[in-house]
């Protein structure tokens, strides 16, 4: 998955982001704004995830969601 053509289409990424960690708000989302640093760290901040199983998690959505 390449994060710059998420963050360009990321009203349309943000609703399968909504979907798998539905603890993000749509303001959570209005930050995050396609950057994968920024989804990381609300993520671990929404769930108290360690960095390690954020990027697990992340690597799976990318899995799933490949262009």
């Amino acid at each position: 998955m390449n994060w710059d053509i998420v963050a360009g289409n990321w009203k349309q990424y943000s609703g399968q982001v909504k979907t798998q960690w539905g603890k993000l708000t749509d303001d959570h989302l209005d930050v995050i704004a396609g950057k994968r640093e920024e989804l990381a760290g609300k993520i671990q901040e929404a769930y108290g995830l360690t960095k390690d199983e954020v990027e697990q998690q992340i690597k799976d959505f990318e899995e799933r969601n490949k262009d």
